[in-house]
């Protein structure tokens, strides 16, 4: 039997945007910041009421940078290391205090929090979009789980880049219309063009446009790789040379960009609001109108 859609929250990419996006002059009667929480329970109200899912999923980093990722390409999400090694704080202490928060509201909620060893939440998000029987929205600031999008399943990416209010609907039309290819070929693109904010230096002198056109010529990038060793390749030369040069990096980001979807089984999608817990918790952190908005949302 096949299920409604399933809702699954990028929840670190979205705590962050709420956190940046609402003042921090936002506080619980105590004094502690709570624009993250309100703001991600009010993204999660919003995307409720509009697209009506069967159940709804926080999935959550239990490793935002997994060494086996480090092990494969050293410069992954470097720019994000502090002085010690460890996750840069550019919240001044603010956010952290509010994930616990965020998660224990969830489960308040009837939301699951799911997370799993060694991964990153994209890595959930593949996995249960990959075992849930039904179609799949993605909530995320992140481009590189446009790769989970697909039409034949109804997997969709509600990419907030721009805000809840104005979220884009990713389907393999929009990645035609904004990058010139499907959906299937976005981890060799993304390996290609490169992410400065995850640490991918990319192949040198290919950006979206060439490598759009390289994949629409030659299929994937094992076909790229292929015809830029022939010695009469189409390939302008200064580009084949940068392929060429960059063999070892693609290997390894490949496989750093792509998706697992075997980390994590699928949770108990069955829980309920627990409405008196959730509003003494909602009274005690101050989180004023958003509380009976979720709560109307997930009954």
């Amino acid at each position: 039997m096949s299920h409604g859609r399933l809702l699954l929250l990028d929840s670190a990419s979205l705590y962050f945007r709420a956190f940046f996006g609402i003042p921090k002059t936002l506080t619980a009667p105590d004094g502690t910041a709570v624009n993250a929480l309100r703001g991600i329970l009010d993204f999660t109200s919003t995307l409720t009421t509009q697209y009506a899912p069967e159940a709804v999923v926080a999935c959550w980093d239990d490793d935002w940078r997994p060494q086996w990722r480090v092990d494969l390409l050293d410069t992954y999400k470097t720019q994000r290391l502090d002085a010690e090694g460890g996750e840069a704080d550019t919240t001044e202490g603010l956010l952290g205090p509010q994930v616990p928060l965020i998660a224990e509201a969830f489960g308040l909620l009837g939301v699951p929090v799911v997370g799993a060893p060694d991964s990153e939440a994209d890595d959930v998000i593949g996995t249960l979009a990959e075992a849930w029987d039904g179609p799949v929205d993605v909530v995320t600031g992140d481009r590189d789980l446009f790769q989970l999008v697909d039409d034949d399943r109804g997997i969709r990416v509600l990419y907030v880049a721009r805000g809840v209010s104005k979220h884009d609907v990713v389907d393999n039309a929009w990645m035609r219309d904004r990058y010139g290819i499907d959906a299937s070929d976005y981890v060799d693109f993304a390996v290609m063009r490169g992410d400065p904010s995850d640490g991918l230096p990319g192949v040198a002198g290919i950006g979206d446009k060439t490598a759009a056109v390289l994949l629409a010529e030659f299929g994937d990038l094992d076909g790229i790789l292929a015809a830029a060793k022939k010695p009469f390749s189409s390939i302008k030369p200064r580009v084949r040379q940068s392929l060429l040069d960059s063999g070892d990096y693609v290997t390894a980001a490949r496989e750093v960009v792509t998706v697992r979807r075997d980390v994590c089984p699928l949770p108990d999608l069955t829980g309920s609001v627990d409405v008196e817990g959730f509003t003494a918790f909602a009274e005690t952190w101050g989180l004023g109108g958003v509380t009976e908005r979720v709560l109307s949302a997930l009954r």
